[in-house]
């Protein structure tokens, strides 16, 4: 750690009228068995206090707040004919990322320990979890109401509350967010004051107060309003990029583009980039020539928005990627999708980054309650495109939307999926498909009722729909899940 950084948190911890349950005081206590346990209960108490980082400071007497020094020197100090750190690490489970680092203060050298805050489970030592109360570390299993309020805090712990960027000025904030687009997108009066700026940003989690003067950037303040992903550690790569090929295959680029804000700040930039790329139809109405995209502009929004909210972010050197061909637009996310491709139309939403959907869902970037699939299904049906194709690509998602093609250039395996996803949006109106709704969606008339009941009984020979009365054959069909 940087030592200004570090001074100023002691001395910020410092003007604490008493210790919190997740920073303690010691001069030379250096018992290992103590030091583990406090540890635990440290890490522990600094989720509850929704800290991201306990300390536990050595030199400063814990009555008078004085730097009185110390002589400790945990690189030397050992346990058996073990280390003290090895030691620690052996103990605690699971074991925080422990640092220890030494300040020359003023007044005395100090030992500063970083531990940070429990995330997936509570930090046990000896397989016993502890928890900081006031000046007592008691175990956890005494405490029950503490206990549960520590495992709801553990719940949604997620990476959008990891730091991005931390111990930085309030102009360093400013000058690194896009703070007037978090305002404008989120309908906002934008404050004529910092204070109201730093107070909503805050309350928000897109900042968090680390000392009295320095804050830190959250990875969802980062990841949505960044102006430059790049000056961000580990987001570089997380940013959008959209690439245009000559033909129908990856040997030869036409176009890159990489969008370096964040997702939010940059979203209707890459929307309109986008837009700019894809093959547009000349259309003549009454009085003037209109120019139209051959894709749905709410299906690419849709599918865009979705990669961008679903991806997995803990996953390195991979972000959203928007591939552009002559004859189709793949749209890819890193991570394994939480919901089987086939039912991302009618499965309640899930998403890894809760916190960052739902403040896109409120900016308005994409839709409520996960209906953003469904209506760009429908979109493809207005269009009578051939039908998306959903899948998973090793340890990504991949969404293809595929230009306009005649129904008899479609594949036998994309008029059954076609035929799938038609009951599906039928079934979440409250409808049934049937051989003529199913003719409206290929933009076919009724001479071609026997091919369509082909269809109909190959999509339902692979269990992708059913009748929706058994005894009734013309009761019309349901997907198989329904």
């Amino acid at each position: 750690m940087n030592p200004a950084r570090l001074f100023a948190i002691v001395e910020d911890l410092r003007r604490h009228k008493a210790e919190a349950n997740w920073f303690e005081f010691k001069a030379n206590n250096t018992n290992p068995e103590r030091i583990a346990l406090t540890v635990s209960g440290l890490a522990n108490g600094a989720r509850l206090a929704d800290r991201e980082t306990a300390y536990m400071i050595w030199g400063i007497e814990d009555g008078s707040r004085e730097v009185v020094g110390t002589t400790f020197k945990p690189d030397v100090e050992t346990v058996g004919n073990q280390g003290l750190q090895m030691w620690l690490a052996q103990k605690l489970d699971p074991c925080p990322n422990l640092q220890f680092q030494e300040l020359v203060h003023p007044d005395g050298r100090l030992i500063v320990l970083e531990i940070p805050a429990a995330t997936s489970s509570p930090v046990a030592f000896d397989r016993v979890a502890y928890i900081r109360l006031g000046s007592a570390t008691p175990k956890l299993l005494d405490h029950k109401e503490v206990e549960a309020a520590l495992w709801a805090k553990l719940r949604p712990f997620a990476w959008e509350q990891g730091v991005a960027l931390s111990f930085i000025t309030s102009d360093d904030v400013l000058t690194n967010l896009d703070y007037a687009s978090y305002f404008d997108l989120s309908k906002q009066r934008l404050p004529d004051n910092r204070a109201g700026i730093f107070e909503r940003l805050e309350a928000d989690r897109l900042i968090r107060r680390e000392t009295a003067e320095r804050w830190d950037v959250t990875n969802l303040g980062a990841i949505l309003f960044a102006k430059r992903l790049s000056l961000f550690k580990g987001l570089e790569r997380k940013a959008v990029r959209v690439i245009q090929y000559v033909g129908n295959d990856r040997t030869e680029t036409l176009r890159r583009y990489e969008e370096t804000r964040g997702y939010a700040a940059g979203f209707t930039a890459v929307i309109d980039h986008i837009d700019g790329l894809l093959p547009r139809n000349e259309e003549i109405g009454k009085a003037l020539r209109q120019e139209r995209s051959l894709y749905p502009d709410i299906a690419i929004r849709e599918l865009v928005a979705n990669a961008l909210i679903h991806q997995d972010l803990t996953v390195t050197g991979a972000g959203p990627m928007v591939e552009i061909f002559t004859d189709r637009v793949e749209i890819t996310n890193p991570g394994k999708p939480l919901v089987e491709p086939a039912r991302f139309v009618d499965m309640p939403p899930r998403s890894r980054n809760e916190s960052l959907a739902a403040l896109m869902r409120r900016m308005g970037i994409c839709e409520e309650q996960g209906s953003g699939v469904d209506k760009a299904l429908k979109s493809v049906e207005l269009f009578q495109l051939p039908p998306p194709d959903f899948r998973v690509d090793g340890d990504s998602v991949r969404v293809v939307l595929y230009g306009p093609r005649s129904f008899a250039s479609m594949t036998p395996a994309e008029r059954v999926r076609a035929c799938a996803q038609h009951a599906a949006l039928r079934w979440l109106a409250g409808q049934k498909m049937t051989n003529a709704s199913l003719r409206d969606r290929f933009g076919l008339g009724s001479t071609n009722a026997a091919a369509v009941s082909r269809i109909i009984r190959d999509a339902s020979d692979a269990q992708q729909i059913r009748l929706a009365d058994p005894h009734a054959p013309k009761s019309g069909y349901v997907p198989a899940w329904a």
